[in-house]
């Protein structure tokens, strides 16, 4: 339990993905109807990939060239003005990179940055390597407890028997509201937490839908 006695909920995210994005508006449903507090965590989908790179469809390779920048913002903005900054600056970016349409550009990092209030200057490290080793850390410290056979998110929680809870995803679109969101919350917590089970999956039929975000 958390200071003011919710369950931590850690989430970890690389902005560039949109479905990342949507598990996120969706977890901050369920911090509306159940007992949690989120906390938020970067990984990489660049580090997740730099090993097999060639084995990506072009177009993803393409994608993974702008991956670095907002992460290191985001790594930046966490280590000078606090862990409190980064909620409401993912929001901003993924506003930005998904809802608007805009993807993860440095005009888009600049404006989001704008609109959390936090300095202009911290656009600078975007092309820097000084905060990499913290970007490792943390994408690392999500995979660790899930695997390398996953990408982003990755949410883990506390089990009732003091064993941490951890999977990826849940990958839904659109994300889910209300009770619903909180259904989805209680049927993924239940199945994770089963020993043994490892996977449930079917074919993607949708893209993201940001419509209702």
């Amino acid at each position: 339990m958390s200071d003011n006695g919710r369950t931590p909920a850690d989430f970890w995210f690389d902005p560039l993905c949109p479905w990342a994005w949507m598990t996120s508006r969706w977890i901050l449903e369920v911090e509306k109807v159940r007992n949690i507090e989120v906390r938020w965590h970067v990984m990489s989908l660049a580090v997740l990939n730099e090993d097999k790179l060639d084995e990506l469809p072009e177009e993803y390779q393409e994608a993974l060239k702008d991956a670095w920048a907002s992460v290191r913002v985001v790594t930046a903005a966490r280590a000078q003005h606090g862990e409190e900054v980064v909620g409401p600056l993912y929001t901003a970016l993924g506003t930005r990179f998904h809802n608007e349409g805009r993807g993860a550009t440095r005009d888009a990092i600049a404006d989001a940055l704008k609109d959390t209030g936090l300095p202009a200057k911290l656009l600078e490290y975007a092309d820097s390597d000084t905060y990499d080793a913290e970007v490792r850390a943390s994408h690392q410290e999500g995979i660790d407890k899930v695997g390398q056979d996953v990408g982003t998110p990755v949410i883990a929680v506390p089990g009732a028997d003091g064993e941490q809870i951890a999977f990826f995803g849940p990958v839904v679109t659109p994300a889910p509201k209300g009770e619903a969101a909180a259904r989805l919350w209680d049927g993924t917590l239940l199945v994770a937490s089963t020993p043994g089970f490892y996977e449930i999956k079917r074919t993607r039929t949708a893209d993201p839908d940001f419509s209702n975000l």
